[in-house]
Formats: structure tokens, C-alpha cells, sequence
């Protein structure tokens, strides 16, 4: 299979990329740290990983154009690619860090379907799967941007669902809690008593490789 993954460079998103290449699947990566990017160029040389900023429209139109050069349409997109605020109240964040977030967290999304869909329609078949969070389904407090931009994930994937032809999938799922650096930003040391990024790509791995166009529409969790 084809998998396009977003925000390859750190915390899940680098965690499963070696659940899918040794699985012998085709893989395209793009994250924003250019040194990971390398190391990762180096380490997995049967895959393609560039720098995107997926904030940037045409950014994801270049990627989406060089990756289906090299793997055909995508079978899976994963939008992974995501930033969370500095925990502050909602009228204490400036209004620059919030814009930045939203970009990173909506817009992110909208534009790599937006370049990905017309090529899943040409091959009649794909799935989209759009990182959600515990946040998207719930509150807490000096999280409001990052609550805001999954609650508008999980709207989203339900709106683009409808629109989808038959055969391809809009999937919005929760990965559960996970201690990365950006839950750790959140709750700090306690975010270590979490199970590690790479203990749950185990399991999340097959876990996206088995959803399908039966799955369009639905809001899941990952095991």
C-alpha cells in the first residue's frame, strides 16, 4: 500500500514510520525540521521525505505532485501534522500563536485533502485519516486553541465524509494519550506516565491500515 503521512519529523508521526517501511509499504513523509528530515533520508532510503510546511497551500500541492511521482495516489493519508499552544488562558495567548495554530491544525488538513482527493477520485479509492484528539471530544482549561482546531477537525471529517465519492473514506480518529514532547508541554512530567509514541505505533500502525471505505464518517479511537 501507498501511505502520505504529515508531521513525519517527531512524536507519532516518527514513531510509525518504521511499523509501515517494514512492512514493505510505499511511504512519503514531510514534517518542518530539515536535520530530522535528513537522518530520516539516510535511515530509510526506499522512502521520499520533504520539507512542508502544511500551513501553505502550495507547499502541499509540490509534495502532493513529487510524492504521486514516485508512489502513484496515495491508498492512505494521514494528517498527522499538528502544534499545540503554550497552556495560558484563551485571552492571554497572542493572537499570532493562536493564528499560527489554527494554520498548522485546520488549514494544514484542508489543504493536503485538498490535493489529495482529485488523485484518490482518479483511482477510485482512499482513505483519509485526520488526527483527532481526547480535545475534539472534550475540554480542558488553557488548551482552548488546540480544543478548537480538533473540535474543527472531527466537524470537518464528518462535512468531507458527505462529500466523498464511493470507495474513499474520511476517518477522524483519536490516538489516546501518548507522552510526547507536545502532552509533555501541556502537563510536564506527568505526561511520562503515559505509554511512549513508539509502544502505541505498534498497535496504531495496523490499526490504520485496516480501515476502509466502510469506515467514512466515523470518529474512532486508536487502540
Amino acid at each position: 500500500m501507498t501511505i502520505w503521512l504529515t508531521g513525519c519529523t517527531s512524536g507519532l508521526g516518527r514513531a510509525l514510520i518504521p511499523h509501515f517501511l517494514n512492512a514493505g509499504h510505499r511511504f512519503v513523509g514531510c514534517g518542518r525540521n530539515e536535520i530530522v528530515l535528513q537522518h530520516l533520508r539516510e535511515e530509510y532510503p526506499n522512502a521520499h521525505f520533504y520539507s512542508v510546511d502544511v500551513g501553505d497551500s502550495e507547499q502541499c500541492r509540490d509534495f502532493c505532485d513529487r510524492a504521486s511521482s514516485h508512489t502513484g495516489a496515495p491508498d492512505f493519508l494521514i494528517n498527522n501534522a499538528a502544534i499545540v499552544n503554550q497552556p495560558k488562558a484563551l485571552w492571554e495567548i497572542p493572537a499570532n500563536d493562536f493564528d499560527a495554530l489554527i494554520t498548522t491544525n485546520i488549514s494544514g488538513v484542508a489543504n493536503m485533502i485538498r490535493h489529495t482527493v482529485p488523485l484518490m477520485i482518479a483511482q477510485s479509492q482512499g482513505v483519509i485519516v485526520n488526527l483527532s484528539s481526547g480535545w475534539g471530544r472534550s475540554t480542558s482549561p488553557e488548551v482552548a486553541p488546540y480544543c478548537a482546531s480538533k473540535w474543527a477537525i472531527e466537524g470537518l471529517t464528518q462535512a468531507l465524509s458527505q462529500e466523498l465519492p464511493s470507495g474513499i473514506a474520511a476517518v477522524a480518529v483519536n490516538p489516546g494519550i501518548i507522552a510526547t514532547d507536545m502532552l509533555r508541554r501541556c502537563w510536564g512530567d506527568q505526561a511520562d506516565e503515559f505509554q511512549t509514541a513508539e509502544v502505541w505505533a505498534a498497535t496504531a500502525a495496523p490499526f490504520f491500515l485496516a480501515l476502509n471505505a466502510a469506515d467514512n464518517g466515523k470518529s474512532l479511537t486508536a487502540p
